[in-house]
């Protein structure tokens, strides 16, 4: 009896000593080390920024013109098979569904799109990949721009276009090339919308980084690209490379 007393002392006093040694899952990591001198060095000026919905207000604008209703329910039973659990939120994949419809010609990879719902927090599963013949949805995490987060809660509350703001851009993008950076392999991205001009200029781009991880804390903030942990950076980059659809929202 006082043997098994024993072990099972033990195995709590262990359980505890571990519990203590896990980082609390509402953590927070740190954020491009080279971020924080470019935050306060150079001042933008807030009216540089946007809303989500200014940005809502553009995409639905470019998305849905010279569209009909009809037109656009005939597009999305096109690809009624994607999505079958519902991960994505249907709003934002429906946009992106017409959007890649009637601008196929400029996806030169048509085997994935993409959602990033920056309406979730950081810690989330926010990245949406889904399978154009499948329709199955993989999810990860995606960190945002400090300047879309000046407090560091883990949302991203506002947006540019602008060089210098550190802040995430939201609309359509076209993924381009691949390079080696300061995180190794890397993707150029394009946008394609108003809202997201400038990424390219910006030097915007898909990277991996050690302050990204795949577990459910609050993830670094980056200059602006969306930066995911290095352990799915090459899966990631090799999936979308060579002109695939983004669609960065919120």
């Amino acid at each position: 009896m006082m043997t098994n007393l024993y072990k099972i002392t033990a195995a709590l006093v262990l359980a505890t000593t571990l519990s203590a040694c896990a980082a609390p899952m509402d953590a927070a990591l740190p954020d491009d080390p080279d971020n924080e001198p470019v935050a306060v060095n150079q001042v933008v000026d807030e009216s540089s920024f946007y809303s989500a919905k200014d940005a809502e207000n553009e995409v639905e604008f470019s998305t849905y013109a010279e569209t009909t209703a009809s037109e656009a329910e005939q597009i999305l039973k096109k690809y009624s098979h994607l999505d079958p659990k519902r991960v994505v939120p249907t709003k934002h994949l429906a946009n992106a569904l017409v959007y890649f419809d009637k601008n196929k010609s400029k996806f030169a990879n048509q085997n994935v799109i993409s959602v990033i719902d920056f309406s979730k927090r950081s810690s989330e599963k926010r990245w949406h990949f889904i399978d154009m013949k499948t329709g199955e949805v993989w999810s990860l995490h995606v960190a945002h721009g400090k300047g879309s987060d000046s407090d560091g809660d883990g949302y991203a509350e506002k947006f540019s276009n602008v060089s210098g703001s550190n802040a995430s851009s939201l609309g359509f993008y076209r993924t381009a090339e691949t390079y080696s950076g300061k995180w190794g392999y890397s993707l150029r991205i394009d946008g394609l919308s108003s809202t997201n001009s400038n990424a390219r200029r910006r030097a915007v781009v898909v990277h991996g980084a050690d302050y990204v991880v795949d577990r459910n804390v609050t993830q670094g903030r980056t200059w602006g690209c969306p930066a995911v942990s290095m352990a799915n950076r090459t899966k990631v980059i090799n999936l979308v490379k060579g002109g695939s659809l983004i669609y960065a929202v919120q």
